[in-house]
């Protein structure tokens, strides 16, 4: 078995019913502790890891714009997995970490990957201060509000400094955020106000870059339901400052539960059942032997958006454990503004 194999047994397989949802995640978590409603967060402490679920992200992603008015992308995820619902020390930790790290731009799109066991400081996670590790990349600073990030691939680097402007975003109901008409569901909060400054070094050299960057914080054990597929997710920020999250979970009979929620610019929010939303592929592009929709028709009739949301880089693969989707987005119509969209399960 060779070690690409290996990994992705440990991250994604705790549980033997791999084909249950994309990467497994529709799969019974006998003894792992399950999202209820009405949760009552706790922080700084639920700014950390959550062992007795089986499955979390610190997930950020940032437009940004460099000196000559260049859009880029930036992404830093970390992944915790349970391979059991008990926590031990050293390597019989069953905690597994991965790390994902991108930089895309109109034209080239650049990632890397991490993976670390567990249990002996090679990763981790820790409320207060915060620091989000794996290897040498790096979440850091005294509270989530003010952070420093980095990471580095084999022809990318950077280094950006991210400053909160506004409150974090409960997703759902309170931040117990459903996934489908069975009842999965997951805990979900955001904080979508950072503004970003820093420095891209990319194969033509370096680049010094200003924009705003939007963190995901989610945890569960069976986030999916069996029959659900992949997922479409946008995190659009408009020009008069509401911002908009809303995701499509594809089903394999072709049906689909979606869900989102609305932003104000001063981060009041109202959240977006199934049906109060709509995604429509437009376009597809062809990469990594897979047809992916990259250009978008997005629909809230509610709050009157109606807009087009079109890759910055259609090419924008992220050639990964699992692979799956991910870059920068425009958006036109209705409102104008840019984004991120991720697609998993093509």
């Amino acid at each position: 078995m060779n070690a690409r194999i290996f990994a992705i047994l440990l991250c994604f397989l705790p549980l033997p019913a791999l084909a249950q949802g994309f990467a497994g995640m529709g799969s019974e978590a006998e003894g792992f502790a399950t999202p209820q409603p009405d949760p009552t967060f706790d922080f700084p402490a639920d700014h950390g890891p959550h062992s007795a679920y089986r499955i979390e992200w610190w997930y950020l992603t940032a437009n940004m714009t460099g000196p000559d008015d260049t859009p880029y992308g930036l992404q830093w995820t970390l992944f915790r997995s349970a391979l059991e619902p008990e926590e031990r020390e050293g390597w019989d930790s069953p905690q597994i970490w991965l790390g994902h790290a991108a930089v895309t731009t109109p034209d080239t799109h650049h990632s890397a990957e991490r993976f670390a066991r567990g249990g002996i400081g090679q990763a981790g996670v820790t409320p207060a201060p915060f620091e989000a590790w794996i290897d040498d990349w790096r979440m850091a600073g005294e509270t989530l509000a003010d952070v420093s990030l980095r990471a580095t691939g084999p022809d990318f680097s950077y280094e950006v400094d991210l400053n909160a402007q506004g409150p974090l975003i409960f997703h759902g109901q309170n931040g117990y955020s459903v996934k489908s008409e069975a009842g999965q569901a997951s805990y979900y909060y955001s904080q979508p106000f950072y503004s970003l400054t820093g420095t891209l070094t990319l194969p033509d050299g370096s680049v010094e870059v200003t924009g705003n960057a939007w963190l995901d914080r989610e945890w569960s054990s069976q986030p999916l339901a069996e029959d659900q597929d992949g997922w479409d997710w946008f995190s659009l920020s408009f020009e008069d400052g509401a911002k908009l999250m809303a995701f499509e979970l594809r089903q394999s009979d072709g049906r689909s539960y979606a869900s989102g929620t609305w932003i104000e610019p001063d981060g009041r929010t109202t959240a977006l059942p199934d049906g109060a939303l709509s995604a429509t592929p437009l376009e597809t592009t062809d990469v990594a032997d897979r047809t992916v929709p990259t250009t978008w028709r997005l629909e809230v009739p509610g709050r009157g958006v109606d807009v087009t949301v079109q890759a910055l880089n259609p090419k924008a693969w992220m050639a990964v454990t699992p692979p799956y989707w991910e870059g920068p987005v425009t958006v036109t119509g209705s409102h104008k503004g840019r984004g991120y969209l991720e697609m998993t399960g093509y």
